[in-house]
């Protein structure tokens, strides 16, 4: 077994084997979670984080940041590749004095807080509804900038041009299919000593992405029947991503009733004590 499918030995969740989809770099507030109450902890990457086609549709944005009065920032993946277009054009945070920032959640508003910039707004329930709801009244001819992947859900820049806001979206980054994984999780999936009792879902992309990895079959994959009798157990990080699971006919057993990494692990937790 590889030191990502690890285990600890004591903890409410030993014994119970958990599927981390996250890209790599991201996996280990999650796994680490995880492991410390005892659970073993499958790594597999379902989706992967690559730079956009062209930075230069952000780089001209951040060069008229002036024009802009309002940022909104929905991952951390937006706002690390904000920061790194910063250094290397050499913009410093003063220059983002003027701006009201909306952040979709702790962990972007931490990250934002690190690059030096102050979160204006962080809805109370971390979806893009909610982010549309906390800037009802405040964006009627703005110019809002919005930096987030390439496939993104369009439901920040219509609902805001619908209240007569000025939106301009620029690609930060788009994410894609790890087909390196591919080997790995068919082989975890078929093997009754390794399958996982509960695979996590992070968002909509990881959904979609484990089809694809599988066929493209969702429940009806040969991968999903496979294994032993015990059934596998998939654990959503909110509605959203919810409803992307059951468009692909995959059941939603275990739902956080906060939509992040910490509120993830206590769903899991709570439904294994």
């Amino acid at each position: 077994m590889s030191p990502a499918e690890s285990k600890l030995t004591q903890g409410p969740l030993n014994g119970v084997r958990v599927l981390v989809g996250r890209a790599r770099h991201q996996a280990s507030a999650l796994s680490k979670g995880l492991k410390a109450l005892g659970a073993d902890v499958i790594e597999i990457p379902f989706i992967q984080i690559r730079k956009p086609r062209s930075f230069k549709p952000l780089d001209v944005a951040l060069e008229r940041i002036a024009e802009y009065e309002w940022l909104i920032l929905t991952s951390v993946n937006g706002v690390e590749v904000l920061s790194a277009r910063m250094k290397r054009w050499k913009i410093q945070s003063s220059q983002f004095e003027h701006l009201q920032i909306a952040a979709i959640g702790p962990a972007t508003k931490t990250e934002i807080e690190k690059v030096g910039l102050k979160v204006a707004i962080m809805p109370e329930q971390y979806i893009a509804e909610s982010v549309v709801e906390s800037l009802r009244g405040r964006v009627r001819g703005k110019r809002v900038l919005l930096a987030r992947a390439k496939v993104a859900r369009d439901v920040i820049p219509r609902e805001l041009r619908k209240m007569s806001a000025i939106v301009d979206v620029v690609e930060a980054y788009e994410t894609s299919v790890p087909a390196s994984s591919r080997k790995r999780l068919l082989a975890v999936m078929k093997d009754p000593k390794r399958r996982p009792h509960v695979v996590t879902f992070t968002s909509s992309s990881t959904v979609r992405n484990f089809v694809a990895l599988l066929g493209g079959r969702g429940r009806h994959s040969t991968s999903l029947r496979a294994g032993p009798p015990h059934m596998i157990q998939f654990a959503s990080i909110g509605p959203i991503t919810s409803s992307t699971m059951r468009e692909f006919e995959l059941p939603v057993h275990i739902e956080a009733t906060e939509y992040t990494i910490p509120g993830l692990i206590q769903a899991i937790l709570a439904q294994h004590m």
